[in-house]
């Protein structure tokens, strides 16, 4: 089974900020996908469980950016 968990990066501008968020992202244990639509800021990832917001927001400034709210 597939989890999906859906995530707003602020401060990204161009495909290389997208591929940087998605390579972090796509290093944390039991991530299979990351989808990024830079105009919205939109992250979507797909798991094979779920993932702590921790983790994520650890990988999204890792990358140099922030998560929203």
């Amino acid at each position: 089974m597939t989890t999906t968990t859906t995530v707003t990066v602020t401060g990204m501008t161009c495909g290389h900020c997208a591929a940087s968020v998605r390579e972090e992202i796509g290093e944390i244990s039991g991530v299979t996908a990351v989808d990024v639509d830079v105009a919205s800021g939109m992250v979507t990832i797909d798991s094979v469980a779920p993932v702590e917001t921790g983790a994520i927001q650890n990988a999204v400034e890792e990358a140099g950016y922030r998560l929203a709210g």
